[in-house]
């Protein structure tokens, strides 16, 4: 999400959408490298009583997004050893985290993060080399064939530091718009090949990893934006450009978010030869019917090759005022947990590759049983949110604001839009940026301008909200969090 992230995402963000780690600088490097194996597929074993373990009996995963500051989180890290086998950088590994200099490269968060997951077995999946924000400051003064040099000198940089050593990449993220068109951006300004560009470097960089393209709402089948990211892996897979899967972030802002067509969109692209994973799953009030329906179409998919949650509990998540993950603010469960341990455990296909061969001789004896690891220890500390009062008129919509997390030189932000006492079909909500502050991405919903007086309509999705209703956007920002937008108001549609 958007990240962001989004429905982010919205996502990173998408994907909109994600979404944002702390600044904890570790000097940790990666001294060695750990190799964690794909579980093969049994699904005649018993059930499994974790998320990963549920996961491995179908051969796939069930990952977590982490920041590093939640490497001195008992509580974040005791249920990622004991429920995950997956783990993705929430930050740490984005372009402006890992070269913040050209040609200056920092690994130190993303090591730290990299080398507490596969200590523990897990494997890893990078986020992300190429997205239209987030981008290393001195990106911001190039264009052309310049920033085309400067893309490439990246991933080739990041790349080489982790070379053998991951699952997966999102090397591009985000890059489409609603429309169904590619998103205006920097990057797209280079050329309109600027992804493929960014696939066959990544190709050459590390040909061992899988290479994949990450975005938000791609979930129904029917959208532009679905058919548009579709139509251009179609396209690359016909012409030997080196993309191996797709990501759909999966953000689900409650109601009936999740498509009825999520399985066909999910088999649409298998169907084209690329794995598809859910890379940053997370849903409004963790709704337990959205959570086991994702989960289904998931199993119900070969290629579908795993699930990420983006963080583990309520208070790690970028969307925390919505409670969209597995595990409350107390690490305890909540049902939707229980709904996708049940939807893991009736998988009835497997990932191709990964079934278990019989056993040439009969085992003569029970086999071990080996107790879960109990993790070592430890979300992050960022600065209070600030909440200015919410606006609005009576019987109208109102607006509140609050900073999520800032880091060095941007935020992000998002603002609950909570309906008055009669049903609505659409609205806006208008603010005035501060000096500054430049809009880069906004999620579950749409922006017109970036600075100074901004308004933000309703998405496709969320305009309808009945009595005393409420939905929320977000948005990544440029510039300092210190001074929060002004003039925040909402109008019914």
């Amino acid at each position: 999400m958007n990240d962001v992230p989004a429905p982010s995402k919205r996502l990173t963000r998408s994907s909109v959408r994600l979404l944002l780690g702390g600044a904890c600088a570790l000097a940790i490097t990666v001294t060695s490298m750990v190799v964690a194996t794909t579980a093969q597929a049994d699904l005649s074993g018993p059930p499994g009583t974790t998320l990963k373990a549920a996961a491995e009996r179908s051969g796939r995963y069930f990952g977590a997004a982490m920041g590093a500051d939640r490497l001195n989180d008992s509580g974040f890290l005791n249920i990622a050893s004991r429920e995950f086998d997956m783990m993705t950088a929430v930050n740490e590994m984005k372009p402006d985290a890992t070269e913040p200099n050209p040609g200056q490269f920092d690994f130190s968060r993303g090591d730290a993060i990299y080398n507490w997951a596969t200590q523990r077995g897990m494997r890893f999946r990078g986020h992300t080399l190429a997205w239209h924000a987030q981008q290393p400051r001195f990106w911001g003064s190039l264009s052309g064939s310049a920033l085309r040099q400067a893309m490439i000198s990246h991933i080739n940089g990041v790349m080489a530091h982790y070379k053998g050593k991951l699952y997966a990449w999102d090397v591009v993220n985000e890059a489409y718009a609603e429309n169904g068109s590619r998103r205006s951006s920097n990057l797209q300004s280079t050329g309109n090949d600027w992804i493929e560009v960014a696939f066959r470097t990544a190709r050459a960089a590390d040909p061992s990893v899988k290479l994949c393209y990450n975005d938000y709402n791609i979930e129904n089948w029917t959208y532009a934006k679905t058919q548009g990211v579709y139509n251009m892996i179609k396209d690359f897979k016909a012409r030997g450009v080196p993309v191996d899967c797709v990501g759909l972030q999966t953000h689900f802002t409650g109601g009936s978010s999740l498509p009825g067509n999520f399985q066909q969109t999910l088999s649409s692209f298998a169907a084209l030869g690329v794995d598809v994973a859910l890379t940053e799953a997370d849903v409004t009030n963790a709704s337990t019917t959205q959570y086991a329906g994702l989960t289904q179409a998931c199993m119900n998919v070969p290629r579908c090759v795993g699930i990420t949650t983006w963080g583990i509990r309520d208070s790690d998540s970028w969307r925390g005022n919505e409670n969209p993950l597995l595990f409350d603010r107390n690490s305890n469960p909540k049902p939707a947990y229980t709904s996708v341990l049940n939807a893991l455990n009736a998988a009835s296909t497997t990932v191709p590759g990964t079934t278990t061969p019989p056993p040439t001789t009969p085992p003569t004896s029970a086999p071990p049983t080996t107790p879960p690891t109990t993790p070592p220890t430890t979300p992050p500390t960022s600065e209070p949110p600030t909440t200015p009062p919410p606006t609005g008129q009576p019987g109208g919509c109102t607006a509140t604001y609050r900073t999520v997390s800032s880091w060095n030189g941007g935020f992000q932000a998002e603002i609950i839009v909570t309906n008055g006492s009669a049903a609505i079909s659409g609205w806006t909500v208008q603010l005035t940026m501060a000096s500054g502050q430049t809009i880069q991405n906004v999620w579950n919903g749409t922006n017109t301008g970036n600075s100074g007086a901004v308004s933000i309509r309703n998405a496709s999705y969320n305009g309808a909200l009945g009595p005393n209703a409420s939905t929320t956007l977000g948005f990544l920002a440029n510039g300092s969090s210190s001074t929060a937008p002004g003039n925040i108001s909402c109008a019914t549609a």
